[in-house]
């Protein structure tokens, strides 16, 4: 059946998320994880009040490419996904995702001094015939602040210290 007309049900896509996209960087598989998206993917990440950050798949000169934040991730860090919560809209070809990130500096890491650093997620994925058109990730990053001695405060300021 033609990509086109093919009805992608609850079950597939939480296959795609899981299995597709997240095992594949679990895999340190970057080309893996590339082939769950269209060709003209975007992905967007949110993190606190950092610069937001933005990948795609059909870059133009002065942005990065989708691969450029797996093989970041896949070089520095060996990964787990797990305790996913799903969120599927089989009409429209979306679903969201929660679920934990534990990344373990790799040995050659700029980042082994920080340590295994376990994230909470909520990612959102667009899908258009049967691959992710587009991604945001929304992450916190609750281990970093203690490892850094800063205090437990959110981006508006609460609680008050």
């Amino acid at each position: 059946m033609p990509a086109d007309t093919q009805k992608y049900n609850r079950a597939f896509y939480i296959k795609l998320v899981e299995q597709g996209y997240f095992g594949s960087v679990m895999k340190d598989d970057v080309e893996g994880a590339a082939a769950c998206f269209t060709s003209d993917a975007e992905v967007t990440i949110y993190h606190g009040d950092n610069p937001i950050r933005r990948f795609y798949g059909t870059p133009k000169p002065d942005q990065q490419h989708l691969t450029a934040f797996w093989a970041h991730l896949c070089e520095n860090y060996e990964s787990h996904f797990g305790n996913f919560q799903h969120i599927v809209d089989e009409a429209n070809e979306c679903c969201a995702a929660t679920f934990i990130v534990t990344l373990k500096p790799r040995a050659t890491s700029a980042y082994l001094a920080t340590g295994t650093l376990t994230l909470n997620n909520c990612n959102y994925f667009w899908c258009r015939d049967g691959k992710i058109a587009r991604m945001t990730i929304y992450y916190a990053n609750p281990t970093l602040g203690a490892k850094l001695g800063s205090a437990s405060v959110g981006p508006t300021g609460f609680p008050k210290t």
